[in-house]
């Protein structure tokens, strides 16, 4: 009787414990223990983030050789820079598991094995934590179509050295369309562009006239923005995607019954020494849903696609004009400059558009202090963002050390500020709210600013 007295004393002991413990952070992987050299593998993580809604990032560390593509990206952004796979969360979605995945192609040259480690890192509390991945041993099968003389560790690789004549073709900007092919089971067709941007990283824009009777829908958009208005279809960037080499593409959904192909013409301009340039898109018999680099690289190596500049395509276009309207010099000159600027134009307002999404924080003067919800890398649309959360005051951005931080009010002693920080806890699920303070506009921290204003701490 005393035995079973203790042991439900035991038993109850445990699970209260347990009651009081809450839910664990966990990472779990998967991942196969072989790959083929050639060939593509799917990696999948199971996150079990419990409670935590905040800023969070996952990442994957692979050697050289092996090139990742998402495949589901569980609500967040995803980035490949220096051989790192990032999935990056400005805010944690509401559930407690989130499945992510991502596929990677692996140079055919490669053998051996590598240790695929990883993290998921996360805000909890105004404290940053980390859950350590696991490490896991990848095996490479060396491909048998590759000559044994040819193979590389994976340790060791680097790509071939390329020929003077390959360096300067890849080097190029070049642009080229897969020729329309229309879907099974389906009356659409699908449009495929790739693009080789060279050394170009900022403003770049793709631009399709589509023949009347189709609607053109995004497919692909490699992070531009995608228009189609007016029977022109536009990919818009302000910043490149990291890829040298990317596909996009787009949907052409017909009206009616148009019949045959449709005949697309399509150019793709981009900034370089602060002028436009530009250049044709060519359509070819080729293959671009098969995105490995190899394949790609040997389309642009066979591929003829001289770039025209801005100024060499306008001295075209002037003959024409010259020939067709008789316009005078001063009529062309205003239509050369014209073109010039569009792309130019088209990036200052999408550059305004930016700054009125994000509400920018204005300085104020003296010590002051705010409330700060959220931060991430990228710009958001504020108001349709926290909407969602009934927050009573206005939501602005301010640039700092790299982030985009949000906040809210303006409170010139600290303990209005800590009330406010609370009134968020209990009033929204933003549960790592903070107080931020600033000297005249600069950041500072809360204990500088107390300092500067004899106030009070206040838990």
């Amino acid at each position: 009787m005393v035995y079973k007295i203790v042991l439900l004393i035991n038993l109850f002991g445990a699970l209260a414990v347990n009651l009081m413990i809450p839910g664990q952070v966990s990472v779990d992987v998967h991942a196969p223990k072989e790959i083929e050299a050639g060939k593509e593998a799917t990696i999948e993580v199971d996150l079990n983030k419990s409670d935590v809604r905040s800023f969070a990032r996952f990442q994957h560390k692979l050697p050289g050789g092996l090139e990742p593509e998402v495949v589901n990206n569980g609500n967040a952004e995803f980035r490949f820079e220096n051989q790192t796979v990032k999935f990056i969360w400005l805010r944690l979605p509401q559930q407690e598991e989130i499945s992510i995945s991502y596929k990677v192609n692996v140079n055919k040259r490669l053998k051996g094995r590598f240790q695929l480690d990883g993290s998921f890192d996360y805000i909890d509390n105004n404290e940053r934590k980390s859950v350590n991945a696991g490490s896991q041993t990848i095996s490479i099968r060396p491909s048998a179509s590759v000559d044994q003389e040819m193979l590389v560790d994976v340790s060791e690789f680097k790509p071939l050295a390329k020929s003077p004549a390959e360096k300067e073709r890849l080097s190029r900007v070049q642009c080229i369309r897969q020729v329309p092919y229309q879907l099974e089971d389906d009356k659409a067709y699908k449009v495929n562009l790739l693009v080789n941007k060279g050394n170009k990283e900022k403003f770049a824009k793709i631009q399709e006239s589509v023949p009347e009777g189709y609607q053109a829908v995004k497919e692909d958009a490699k992070g531009a923005i995608f228009t189609f208005k007016n029977q022109t279809a536009k990919f818009l960037w302000m910043n490149l995607p990291s890829e040298k080499m990317f596909v996009v593409s787009y949907k052409l959904i017909p009206e009616s019954n148009p019949g045959g192909n449709p005949d697309i013409d399509g150019d793709f301009s981009y900034i370089e020494n602060e002028a436009t340039r530009e250049i044709d898109i060519i359509e070819r018999q080729v293959d671009l849903s098969n995105t490995q680099e190899d394949h790609l690289m040997s389309i642009l190596n066979a591929e003829e696609t001289p770039v025209i500049t801005a100024e060499g395509g306008l001295m075209a276009e002037e003959n024409e004009l010259r020939e067709e309207n008789g316009s005078s010099s001063a009529d062309l000159n205003r239509h050369n400059g014209k073109v010039k600027v569009e792309i130019a134009e088209e990036a200052k307002r999408l550059l305004e558009q930016n700054t009125r999404l994000t509400n920018k924080l204005e300085p104020q003067s003296g010590v002051y202090y705010r409330v700060q919800v959220a931060a991430g890398h990228r710009p958001i649309n504020v108001e349709r963002y926290f909407d969602q959360y009934n927050i009573n005051k206005e939501v602005r951005t301010e640039l700092h050390n790299g982030w985009r931080k949000y906040s809210v009010g303006s409170f010139p002693v600290y303990k209005e500020a800590r009330d406010y920080r609370v009134h968020i806890w209990n009033t929204t699920e933003i549960d790592d709210a903070f107080v931020a303070a600033y000297n005249n506009g600069d950041r500072i921290t809360v204990q500088e600013a107390l300092m500067i204003t004899n106030h009070k701490w206040y838990r």
